[in-house]
């Protein structure tokens, strides 16, 4: 079996790892070398021309004729009776090449170097891999879903690259099913032990963004860009965008008539609700923005504290905070200020929260869960519409009507 053969037997699987013939000829070259090394110590004394048209390795082996008595080293020199088998002319001190088959090299040392070689390829796959999705970091990719794991979703992508998407990385109501395909961005690349590993996210701000770019042609053609976005995953997000068209709106480019545009976003997040605002530098009037719904009567900022002091009505208080602290939560992530909010001291009325030391918590979440987060709201119900609305006995609503009333008693 010539060189060729043997090469050719060992790169049958170079097609499905995208190697092109001169890549993989210099691969087999050092390959072959670190196995000279660990035969001969050295593999300074040989010459490999590759020839990657042919698929051909030519070895050659250099070695200095030395008197029959003095030869020491078969790898570098060679005898002079040997010599004179080669050419009759040779003589002592002159420098012989012989070529050199794989297979004379023995069975064990083709097998190491087949091993070495695999390893090689090998290297070089898990390099492309990682060079390639490196670059891509903060990119949306989309891959068909291999396996669904408690702790991870593997992800094939074209070429079969396993991608990972860990749960931590999940949209929390996202189900996944073998053979869907999945969207997520490339959040980071690792190396554990020699092998990358490929991070997708899906609750990364970037996710959005991307989504933006992917589904709202003025987003993808640069006329409008996404500034910035604050998410919770599953449930809520907010994304500040700016026109660099002045006749072009950027919230309504960007939620669509009725929605339309905006609506497959918030599908692919699981109906993750989203607030688009307009971008300004102006930060004071960025804050108000990302406060909506709610409505700002004023507002002070501590630029050195980033924190932010907002005034509103007592009605507009609980907009402000949202659900569950979401719509407060979303603008500070938005804008970078710790953001209080207060009822505006015109206002003749109390938020609930500052009466938890004469009236259980409880009960103001019953109370917080029909829409009354103020002691004028309360009160604007009688008795008998708060023990409808609520799970509350009239005892108990009773007493909490006299404490509320007693906060506006001259």
């Amino acid at each position: 079996m010539d060189n060729k053969a043997i090469i050719d037997s060992f790169t049958e699987f170079k097609e499905d790892k995208n190697i092109d013939r001169v890549t993989l000829m210099a691969i087999i070259e050092d390959a072959f070398r670190q196995q000279l090394k660990k035969k001969f110590e050295t593999d300074e004394n040989f010459d490999i021309i590759v020839n990657p048209d042919k698929g051909d390795l030519e070895i050659w082996q250099n070695r200095t004729i030395v008197a029959d008595d003095e030869l020491e080293d078969d790898n570098t020199e060679i005898a002079l009776s040997e010599a004179l088998k080669i050419e009759e002319d040779f003589e002592i001190g002159e420098e012989v090449s012989q070529p050199v088959k794989l297979i004379d090299l023995g069975r064990r040392f083709i097998l190491a170097f087949r091993q070495a070689l695999l390893q090689k390829i090998q290297e070089h796959d898990n390099a492309q891999i990682y060079n390639r999705y490196k670059d891509m970091e903060g990119d949306l990719i989309s891959g068909e879903i291999h396996h669904v794991r408690p702790r991870a979703v593997i992800i094939y992508d074209d070429d079969n690259n396993e991608l990972i998407l860990p749960k931590d990385q999940q949209i929390p109501r996202d189900f996944y099913r073998k053979g869907d395909t999945l969207r997520a961005v490339v959040k980071n690349v690792e190396v554990r032990g020699s092998k990358p590993q490929i991070i997708l996210s899906r609750t990364d701000p970037r996710f959005l963004e991307k989504l933006f770019e992917q589904e709202i042609p003025e987003v993808f053609d640069g006329l409008i860009q996404v500034k910035r976005v604050a998410r919770i995953p599953g449930e809520k997000a907010k994304v500040a965008v700016e026109s660099l068209d002045d006749r072009i709106d950027p919230v309504g480019a960007c939620v669509g008539m009725k929605g339309s545009r905006i609506h497959g976003i918030v599908r692919e997040l699981g109906n993750e609700n989203i607030d688009v605002i307009n971008f300004t530098s102006n930060m004071n009037l960025l804050i108000t923005r990302a406060l909506s719904p709610a409505k700002v009567t004023s507002i002070s900022i501590d630029e050195e504290t980033k924190r932010a002091e907002v005034f509103l009505n007592a009605d507009q208080v609980s907009l402000a905070i949202g659900k569950n602290g979401y719509n407060i939560r979303l603008a500070g992530m938005l804008t970078g200020f710790e953001i209080d909010v207060y009822r505006d001291s015109e206002e003749e009325d109390v938020i609930l929260s500052e009466f938890e030391d004469e009236i259980e918590s409880w009960v103001i979440d019953e109370l917080r869960a029909i829409g009354c987060d103020t002691a004028k709201s309360v009160l604007k119900y009688s008795i008998e519409e708060l023990v409808e609305r609520t799970d509350l006995e009239e005892e108990t609503i009773r007493e909490v009507r006299a404490i509320l009333e007693s906060e506006f008693e001259e």
